[in-house]
């Protein structure tokens, strides 16, 4: 309304200047005629129309200025409550410079996003604050009808806006110096680490760790050379060989050496301690290098401090390991105890050998233990990963392969254990194999023969293959049976054979009497008759000696008869040669004649 009103006042005013032109010869000729008061008066009530007009003009445009004003006040109130209502729910893109924070940028300007002026200015700042050379007071605030820009120089690192105002609540003029003074003072402080400064107090002090190391190894060296010094001259003195149970473990050259080796080994390792210390040292005075000592300091530092809090997490399980471990011992001990008297017949059960005990408690003591590891296994570091389970399996897996012939060896040294075929200290045979027996194993069973040879049995093959105890049949009243065989021939009566063999086996002071021996005719031969005579003893350990002492015998009853041990395979009549008797038997016997 207002708009067409000053529209219809604008036309009228325009056409009023039309109007009083076409008017001016009339108005002139008139004027002659009227009076020139007139004139006066019409001339002023020109003047104020036109101050009216004015005044309408200036009123108007004093309301649309006013209505300008209070709709760009609108708008921006408006843009300030929706900066501030988004300002809870955006996060600002931090400027971070040397892990310090220094500012946060929310809007984009010029279409580069918040993220690029951040990651720009930082690029920006750490240039100029790592730069050899800077001068602080070459940074300032240059403002712009459109923004205002924070210059180093020339270069403008960072430009903000109205718009990054309001953000902040602040004019951008006002933002803009306080982030002139957060810049500047971060600037500075890395020239304090990055300038010329730093770096020639840097190569000074890099200088001086240098020197300090290489005067470090020349004296430890200098020190380790006296201590090799030192033990030479020891070996000449002091240094005495190792014995242990008489045999020399150590002499005195050897254990010199190994010495030797120990200092060189710990030279090295106070060398390596140094360099430890001193490069990553060296590398902590430049800010360039300071992550690489992290890392070399990392590389020892990190396993030992995860070592060390591996060992503090595993005190709890180590503690339960040592008391299941404590808990099994005893019980191993209270069956021991209990094993020994039943083995020295303290304590008798019906049905069980004193010979089964010691063996027993061997099998019980490998079923606790074997318990103790299954309780103790979930309990080790690491049992839960997969790497240790796949290990796990495959030593089980090797173990079940390559054992199949220890399981059956072990298998059959139980089974000869409760079969109770032969004891430690019975003379046996087994596999052919004659002696007696000085160990028993889980493996194996050792025999010493009558050649004092010790033979290796394998309890698998003792289970495959037959074994005579002789000790067990000398144990019993009668005792075992010796045996050996003579063929005499036909010629010589029965009844006088069997009085010598048995008047032999009597004369033996290491067979029995009692049972009496006795002779068997084994087989009557194309030319001679097989006799056979056996005989009791005691002596199972001492077989080989009764069957010497029985064949001696029965040379001497024999030749002493003038019977002739001899068994022909052909019939022939003498013909003037010699019998075959000694002649040492032969001259008693003509001595009795004459």
């Amino acid at each position: 309304m207002k708009k067409s009103l000053f529209l219809f006042v604008l036309l009228s005013l325009l056409s009023l200047p039309m109007q009083a032109q076409e008017a001016e010869p009339e108005a002139a000729v008139e004027e002659q005629l009227t009076d020139p008061r007139d004139s006066v008066i019409n001339a002023l009530t020109r003047q104020i129309q036109e101050m009216r007009l004015t005044e309408i003009l200036m009123q108007e445009q004093l309301e649309q200025t006013a209505m300008t004003a209070r709709e760009d006040s609108l708008r921006k109130i408006h843009r300030q409550q929706r900066i501030d209502s988004l300002r809870q729910v955006t996060p600002g893109v931090p400027v971070i410079v040397d892990e310090d924070t220094l500012l946060l940028l929310y809007a984009s300007r010029g279409g580069a996003t918040p993220e690029r002026r951040a990651k720009e200015a930082i690029d920006k700042i750490e240039k100029l604050g790592k730069s050899l050379t800077f001068n602080i007071d070459s940074m300032y605030v240059f403002d712009s009808e459109l923004s205002s820009d924070i210059m180093s120089g020339d270069v403008v690192l960072l430009s903000l806006s109205d718009l990054d105002g309001m953000w902040q609540g602040k004019t951008r003029g006002e933002l803009a110096e306080d982030y002139l003074g957060v810049i500047r003072a971060k600037v500075e402080e890395l020239q304090e680490d990055y300038g010329l400064r730093a770096k020639l107090m840097g190569v000074l002090f890099a200088v001086l760790i240098i020197i300090v190391q290489i005067i470090l190894i020349r004296l430890t060296l200098l020190l380790f050379r006296r201590l090799y010094k030192r033990i030479v001259w020891a070996m000449r003195t002091w240094i005495r060989p190792f014995v242990f149970k008489g045999y020399e473990l150590l002499n005195t050259r050897n254990a010199a050496r190994i010495l030797l080796l120990l200092a060189r080994i710990l030279f090295w390792i106070v060398v390596l301690l140094q360099l430890f210390i001193s490069i990553p040292l060296l590398f902590s005075i430049f800010p360039e290098t300071q992550e690489l000592t992290y890392k070399l300091l990392g590389y020892v530092w990190n396993p030992l401090k995860d070592i060390g809090l591996g060992i503090v997490a595993y005190i709890p399980n180590l503690i339960k390991i040592v008391i299941i471990i404590i808990c099994f011992r005893y019980l191993i001990r209270g069956i021991r105890y209990v094993a020994n008297e039943v083995a020295e017949g303290h304590i008798k059960l019906d049905g069980f050998y004193a010979d089964w005990a010691m063996p027993t408690f061997q099998i019980l003591r490998a079923l606790i233990w074997c318990f103790a590891v299954v309780m103790i296994w979930p309990l080790l570091p690491s049992s839960d990963s997969e790497v240790f389970k796949g290990v796990s399996v495959f030593v089980g897996l090797v173990f079940s392969l390559g054992s199949t012939a220890i399981v059956g060896n072990i298998v059959s040294g139980i089974v000869i254990t409760y079969m109770r075929p032969f004891k430690i200290g019975d003379f046996v045979k087994i596999n052919g194999i004659e002696g007696e027996v000085v160990e028993k194993t889980a493996f194996v069973t050792r025999l010493r023969t009558m050649k004092n040879e010790i033979v290796t049995v394998p309890n698998s093959a003792i289970m495959s293959s037959e074994a005579v105890n002789y000790s067990s049949a000398a144990e019993q009243r009668k005792g075992v049976i010796i045996h050996t065989e003579v063929t005499i021939g036909y010629g010589v009566p029965r009844e006088t054979v069997e009085n010598l063999l048995l008047d032999a086996a009597l004369s033996c002071t290491k067979l029995q009497k009692k049972p009496a021996p006795f002779v068997r005719i084994r087989a009557l031969e194309d030319f001679y008759v097989r006799y056979e005579i056996n005989a009791y003893t005691l002596n199972s350990l001492q077989l080989s000696a009764c069957y010497s002492e029985l064949h001696k015998a029965i040379l001497d009853h024999f030749f002493e008869a003038g019977v002739e041990i001899m068994s022909p395979h052909f019939k022939a009549e003498r013909d003037g040669n010699p019998v075959e008797i000694p002649e040492s038997y032969l001259d008693k016997e003509k001595a009795k004649e004459e």
